[in-house]
């Protein structure tokens, strides 16, 4: 079977909240085992669209779409798709770090557990927190609590939690604005080097750091009635050094967001 090159596709994506319009009409691929940025001022749909990639705007009371929102070439909206097996595919990692009140161990193997994983759970742990540059800081006190790591260690726990249930995608809001520089840099690093067997997306208001570890970038904005609409999408280098539309231009460079 013919491997899809795009992971994740919207056709027409439009959200609601009640009555409320607050995205419209977004159609965009996020290319397999890249990072694709989502950028704009505050107030543009920029998490709204994200959540539409693993159903989490369904847990927001009077949330409904239009459109389509394809996994692997299917509707991921379709009334046979499980919300709750999508959101292990398609996991997300929170704008601030939320481990659970458990320990640094009982983190990882948390999904792992609730799915019923039969294999060796200790391999699991630890190939996790590799990955996710965490293991040589946490090695030597797995069973402490999650709850004594700096922030930055907590976001990379968050991380790995993530990648114990295997996703394919890996959502990203916002990863590092609660971070100091060095742990930004860290969790940066470690976004290069899992897009080479995931596919990533981030929301982040911070645009060099999309310049420096993204693909792809769509720039959103807030058009009439406060509704959010897709301006430009391609790969980033081109929307950070020649824009297209000069309404990308105008954020870029600060002239206005």
């Amino acid at each position: 079977m013919q491997i899809a090159e795009n992971i994740l596709q919207t056709e027409d994506l439009s959200v609601f909240y009640g009555n409320k319009q607050v995205v419209t009409d977004v159609t965009l691929d996020v290319p397999r085992n890249h990072i694709t940025a989502i950028i704009g001022p505050s107030g543009c749909g920029k998490s709204t669209l994200l959540r539409c990639f693993n159903r989490m705007n369904e847990l927001i009371p009077d949330a409904s779409i239009t459109g389509k929102v394809l996994f692997e070439g299917q509707d991921l909206y379709a009334e046979t798709v499980d919300p709750a097996e999508i959101r292990y595919q398609i996991g997300m990692v929170f704008q601030r770090p939320n481990p659970f009140p458990k320990s640094i161990y009982d983190n990882v193997a948390f999904g792992p557990r609730i799915n019923g994983f039969r294999g060796n759970m200790d391999e699991l742990v630890e190939t996790s927190l590799k990955r996710a540059a965490l293991w040589e800081e946490v090695k030597d006190r797995l069973h402490a609590s999650a709850l004594g790591l700096s922030g930055g260690q907590q976001q990379r726990l968050c991380i790995a939690r993530t990648l114990a249930v295997e996703p394919q995608v890996i959502l990203m809001d916002e990863p590092c604005s609660a971070l100091d520089p060095i742990a930004t840099l860290a969790i940066e690093e470690v976004m290069r080097e899992l897009a080479e067997e995931y596919s990533i997306v981030i929301v982040t208001h911070n645009m060099q750091q999309a310049a420096r570890v993204s693909h792809y970038t769509a720039f959103l904005m807030v058009e009439d009635q406060r509704i959010g609409i897709l301006v430009e999408y391609g790969e980033s280098r081109q929307i950070f050094t020649n824009p297209t539309d000069e309404r990308t231009e105008a954020y870029i460079t600060g002239r206005f967001g």
